[in-house]
């Protein structure tokens, strides 16, 4: 049986490696995206849909979950060209005899040339730590929120005290039947003016207050024990859904096998993307060289350089050129 080699795989399926694979495509290549999630879109997608994006070129304002759609929406033009592997974790990679194997969890990929777009690694929600809160996630306990209106003429209770947990109040405070945020201490973390809005709002806030039972059935939550800090004071709050807004955590765990130069989850790069592996580039929040900037349009300017010295590197003789999209596409 005949191996299916592609020309570029891309690791991590945020909105740098999804432009990056759009590139690619413009560019004639055939591509592989690995992804360690269930769906495309990284942290934009998943962790912060709703929320506002304000440093996105020709985009004044636009939503985590729109800017994710657009990118899926401009890669479906070389959907013939381009694999989506999802649920994947790259445990690791290496050439044999030119090409690279790659090793998932699942499987083996093989490929001329890898970019690697996993930002910070594959993350996961911080939890409560209460017992039975895994019989109530993603049906009435949510650790970020994906649609707002989902949450309409709900009792909603809010654990965290950053600007997410803020944010989701004061968004759901006009939708939902009543909205309570919980802090473990008397100060909050959120930016000044949102706690300004707080402060004026309907929402209700308690302070310094610690989750300590979850009560319900069959995956719906009825009510939520608090006690307060230092003190034996316990309130039950009834609610139909608990929205738990401590932040998450990554981790490039596998990264260490990878046989990258690295630091944390920062892949040392040259300025033309490259690792200390030939044939292997990163981009985005996974590349690291002097003065980077982490932002999302950094990550796009760079993808089009990784795809552009990858397919030099498959092919020495090619001339390494600015091709223009009015050029490349013919309606």
């Amino acid at each position: 049986m005949t191996k299916k080699i592609h020309d570029i795989t891309i690791i991590g399926a945020g909105p740098v490696g999804l432009f990056a694979a759009f590139y690619a495509g413009l560019r004639g290549a055939s591509v592989n995206i690995i992804e360690a999630l269930s769906e495309l879109g990284g942290k934009p997608a998943i962790l912060y849909p709703e929320k506002m994006i304000y440093d996105i070129a020709a985009y004044p304002a636009i939503t985590g979950r729109e800017l994710t759609k657009n990118l899926l929406e401009q890669l479906e033009r070389f959907k013939d060209t381009t694999q989506i592997s999802l649920k994947e974790e790259v445990k690791y990679f290496e050439k044999e005899d030119g090409i690279f194997k790659i090793v998932t969890n699942k499987t083996q990929h093989f490929s001329k040339a890898i970019i690697i777009a996993c930002g910070t690694g594959a993350f996961s929600p911080r939890v409560l730590g209460l017992d039975g809160e895994e019989n109530f996630a993603d049906k009435s306990l949510f650790y970020n929120v994906t649609r707002l209106e989902d949450f309409k003429n709900k009792n909603v209770v809010i654990c965290g005290g950053g600007d997410s947990a803020v944010d989701w109040a004061l968004a759901l405070e006009p939708l939902a039947k009543s909205v309570t945020i919980i802090h473990r201490r008397d100060s909050f973390r959120a930016h000044e003016y949102s706690l300004e809005l707080l402060e004026k709002s309907s929402v209700k806030i308690l302070t310094p207050y610690l989750a300590k039972e979850l009560k319900g059935n069959d995956g719906q939550l009825r009510s939520i024990n608090i006690e307060k800090v230092k003190s034996d004071e316990l309130l039950e709050l009834n609610l139909d859904n608990l929205i738990v807004s401590y932040g998450f955590k990554s981790s490039n765990k596998n990264l260490k096998n990878w046989n990258i130069d690295h630091k944390l989850s920062s892949i040392f790069t040259s300025n033309l993307l490259e690792t200390n592996m030939e044939g292997v580039y990163a981009i985005g929040d996974a590349a690291s060289y002097d003065g980077k900037i982490d932002l999302i349009a950094i990550g796009f300017g760079e993808a089009p350089i990784a795809v552009s010295q990858a397919l030099l590197y498959i092919n020495p003789n090619a001339k390494l050129r600015s091709l223009h999209s009015t050029s490349l596409i013919k309606e």
